[in-house]
């Protein structure tokens, strides 16, 4: 581990350098997680990494506060994936309904890192928020969609003008409904949307008090397969292929915080390559997290398994899309320079097997 970690501020630009920690010795750890928010893991043996000749950094009494969602199910994934305890230093998991509110407490330093979709980075980015994108993973079209009443007389695109929708802003939900209005030739004027989170959007597409309900998984599969809710369009030519890991500057300018999340990034994908060949025991103990009968989690675990891939010019170039449609829509002030937001620093903790987009 280099000295000192200010390199990796995004405002100064890409960082193209390795950091220390990619080859972490990553030891068994004493406890596990509680699973609840604000619990935490700590290994009982330290994380240690070298680059360059530099002093070896020990993680085990670091505290990586770590936000997670139903959407994404981080902590439940590595525990599925039998990884938990190779967390070599301590876990504060910390709740979220969604990815705005979780990048908001990033720009506070109250979260340290966490998954979100691929709109929440661009919203941070454009209000200044001290932030950037460390990981990247392909989600699968089925993980995204607009979803309608089974009984509903929306049946193409077109039907939705004038209709409600519900979708939080800032959201992956927000992009993906961006880019269907406009391939139908529609904008977000000619409909109306009900900025809400998953719980409260629900709620409101079971009272039909929403048309339709922009969303993810396992909402989707919540919507689909426990109401009868009909997929009008999936995310298949639509939205943004890509979610993030996201950390905050202050965890990168951190030099002991940031070998922990080299070391948490390094678990955190091998946990998705393990879920792309065990859908079935990553649906189980995903269900347990997110309340869900195991029927649509087995479905849930087979439309979102994820691709953890390097952040190479393909998916900055596709983060900058998102942020210039978002610009021209009025949603964000500024054309925002992506790529000031987003560090390749952390590519090698993306195996050679999975890597590439």
């Amino acid at each position: 581990m280099t000295p000192s970690l200010r390199a990796l501020r995004p405002r100064r630009g890409r960082v193209l350098l390795a950091v220390a920690g990619t080859a972490a010795v990553l030891a068994a750890a004493a406890c596990s997680s509680s699973g609840s928010s604000g619990s935490s893991s700590s290994g009982s043996s330290p994380s240690v990494a070298a680059s360059g000749g530099a002093a070896a950094v020990n993680v085990s009494s670091v505290t990586l506060n770590i936000g997670d969602q139903k959407g994404t199910g981080a902590e439940a994934l590595i525990k599925a994936a039998g990884l938990i305890n190779k967390l070599p230093f301590k876990a504060n998991w910390v709740d979220f309904t969604s990815g705005p509110p979780m990048v908001q407490a990033m720009g506070s330093g109250s979260v340290d890192i966490g998954g979100v979709g691929d709109a929440p980075p661009v919203f941070a980015a454009a209000g200044g928020g001290k932030v950037a994108i460390v990981g990247a993973r392909i989600t699968p079209a089925a993980a995204g969609a607009i979803v309608v009443p089974k009984n509903s007389s929306i049946t193409t695109i077109a039907d939705l003008k004038g209709k409600t929708i519900a979708a939080p802003e800032g959201t992956t939900a927000d992009y993906h409904l961006l880019t269907v209005l406009d391939k139908a030739g529609l904008t977000k004027q000619q409909v109306t949307v009900d900025n809400l989170q998953p719980a409260e959007a629900l709620s409101a597409f079971k009272s039909g008090h929403v048309d339709a309900w922009d969303t993810w998984s396992p909402f989707i599969e919540e919507a689909t397969n426990q109401d009868g809710a009909r997929v009008l369009v999936n995310a298949d030519g639509y939205g943004s292929p890509y979610s993030f890991q996201v950390a905050s500057d202050a965890a990168l300018d951190n030099t002991d915080k940031a070998t922990a999340i080299d070391d948490y990034e390094k678990i955190l994908n091998e946990a998705y390559i393990w879920s792309a060949t065990h859908t079935s025991t990553w649906a189980n103990l995903w269900g347990g997290a997110t309340g869900l009968p195991n029927s649509t989690m087995q479905q849930a675990a087979k439309d979102d398994v994820n691709k953890p891939v390097q952040i190479n010019s393909t998916v900055i170039n596709a983060e900058q899309k998102l942020a210039t449609a978002f610009y021209k829509a009025g949603e964000i002030p500024t054309n925002v320079n992506m790529s000031k937001y987003m560090v390749t620093t952390f590519n090698d903790t993306v195996s050679s097997s999975s890597s590439g987009s």
